[in-house]
C-alpha cells in the first residue's frame, strides 16, 4: 500500500474508514508486482491499481465487501480460457491479492497509518503484513524503521514479531519489497507464514552533467521515470533554473568535484544513474575516472563513436582498468534511431530502464522472452529530500 501513501494518508488524516487490496504475489505475465495496491473508502471511492484494469471491479468489490464485514481476506486471479468476459488477466498471467479492511479504532490501523505517514514524508520505512497463515494473524502488521525498533505486533510468538523486523530491516537496507517465509515461531524454518515486505524509500538519483539542450529532455524524461534528478555543470550562465525547470536541483560545480562530494557524503547509492553529456575531455575524464569507481547502478556518456575511443585512451592513460571500462555505457542510450534531444533522452531512459530491470533491449515482436520478468527485487519510491 506504500506506493499510494500520499493519497492513503490523506484519507487518514480525514478519518475515513477504507479496505486496501495489495498485490502479495505474481506469476507469469502478471501486469503488476507485489506491493501495488488499490484502495477503496467508505464512500465508494477507489484510488490505485492492481492489474492495470483486468481485474479492478472484482477487487473493488471484495474491498467494498471487507468494509462491510471486517474480515481480511486472500484471493487469486488468473486466467479464465473459458469466458473471454469471466474475472482473470487476460495476459496470462496469476495474482494474489490481500484484502484488508483498515477502519478508524481497528488494531491494524494505528500501525498503517504510521507507515503511510512515512511513505508520504519520504523516510525510509518497512511495513510487513501477514500474506498467509492462521486467520487469527493474517493481515496485522509491523512497521520497520532504519534507526531501530518496531511498531505494532502480529500477536502470535514472542519471537515473530522480532525476526520479521529483523528481516524486514535487511530488505529496507537494500530498499527491497517482496515476500518471507517464516516460521510461526519467528524461526526461518517450521510451518511457514508469508510475510509481504513492503520497502518505501526515498527515490532514485539521476545526476544528469553538462547543460545542454539534450540534458534539458533527460531532466524530464528522469522526474518522469521517478528519479530525483540534479543537474551538475561547471558554467553558471548555462545551469540555470529558466533553463532546466524540472530538475530537482541545479549545481554550479566541476562536475567531478561535485560527484566527488557527493560520495564523500554517502549520497550516491547502487540505485544511482549518471549521465555524462559535457562532451568535454576536460570534464569527462575526470569525472568518469571518478564514477566508473563508484558502486552506482548506470555510467552512460554521450558522444560519437572516434568520441567514445579518443575517451577510453585518456581513461586508460589516467589508470581506468579494463574491466572499469567496461561498465561504461558509451555511446550512451539505445540504438532507436534517435535524432532530437527528445528522442535521445528517449533512448538513454529505455537503456537505463533495461539496465535496472534485466532487460534485453529487443523488440518483443518474435522474441521468446518474459514481456514482464521476474522482479523480486521491486523498489517502492516516494519523494526524498536529498539535493
Amino acid at each position: 500500500m506504500l506506493d499510494i501513501a500520499e493519497e492513503l494518508n490523506r484519507w487518514v488524516e480525514q478519518g475515513r474508514d477504507f479496505a486496501v487490496a495489495t498485490v502479495v504475489a505474481v506469476g507469469g505475465s502478471a501486469p503488476r508486482q507485489p506491493g501495488a495496491a488499490l484502495a477503496v473508502d467508505s464512500e465508494g471511492t477507489a484510488i490505485g491499481s492492481v492489474s492495470g484494469g483486468c481485474v479492478e471491479g472484482a477487487v473493488y468489490e471484495l474491498c467494498r465487501q471487507a468494509l462491510e464485514d471486517g474480515e481480511t481476506v486472500r484471493e487469486r486471479f488468473g486466467y479464465s480460457d473459458d469466458d473471454a468476459f469471466a474475472v482473470g488477466l487476460t495476459c496470462g498471467g496469476i495474482i494474489d491479492i490481500l484484502v484488508t479492511p483498515v477502519p478508524v479504532g481497528s488494531p491494524v490501523r494505528e500501525v498503517c497509518a504510521a507507515a503511510l505517514a512515512a511513505g508520504g514524508r519520504g523516510e525510509a520505512a518497512a511495513l510487513a503484513r501477514i500474506a498467509e497463515g492462521p486467520a487469527d494473524l493474517t493481515g496485522r502488521a509491523v512497521l520497520v524503521r532504519v534507526e531501530g525498533g518496531h511498531e505494532g505486533g502480529f500477536g502470535g510468538h514472542p519471537e515473530l514479531d522480532r525476526t520479521v523486523a529483523e528481516e524486514a530491516r535487511a530488505m529496507l537496507d537494500a530498499g527491497r519489497t517482496g515476500v518471507l517465509e517464516i516460521g510461526a515461531d519467528g524461526r526461518l524454518c517450521g510451518e511457514p507464514l508469508k510475510v509481504l515486505v513492503e520497502s518505501s524509500v526515498p527515490p532514485p538519483r539521476m545526476i544528469v552533467f553538462g547543460a545542454i539542450d539534450f540534458a534539458s529532455a533527460l531532466v524530464r524524461i528522469g522526474k518522469f521515470l521517478g528519479y530525483h534528478v540534479t543537474l551538475c555543470d561547471a558554467r553558471p550562465v548555462f545551469a540555470t533554473k529558466n533553463r532546466f525547470p524540472e530538475a530537482d536541483a541545479i549545481v554550479v560545480e566541476w562536475p567531478h568535484r561535485y560527484l566527488e562530494a557527493q560520495s564523500t557524503a554517502g549520497l550516491v547509492d547502487g540505485r544511482t544513474v549518471l549521465c555524462v553529456l559535457t562532451h568535454d575531455a576536460k570534464f569527462d575524464v575526470p569525472l568518469l575516472e571518478l564514477a566508473l569507481r563508484l558502486p552506482v547502478a548506470y555510467v552512460g556518456a554521450m558522444g560519437s563513436r572516434r568520441t567514445h575511443e579518443d575517451r577510453n585512451e585518456r581513461l586508460r592513460d589516467v589508470g581506468v582498468t579494463e574491466l572499469e571500462l567496461a561498465r561504461l555505457r558509451s555511446p550512451i542510450g539505445l540504438d532507436l534511431g534517435a535524432r532530437s534531444p527528445e528522442e535521445t533522452a528517449l533512448s538513454i531512459a529505455a537503456e537505463i530502464v533495461a539496465n535496472r530491470r534485466g532487460g534485453s533491449g529487443a523488440a518483443l515482436t518474435g522474441a521468446h522472452i518474459p514481456i514482464h520478468p521476474d522482479t523480486s527485487n521491486t523498489v517502492i519510491g516516494r519523494i526524498g529530500s536529498v539535493a
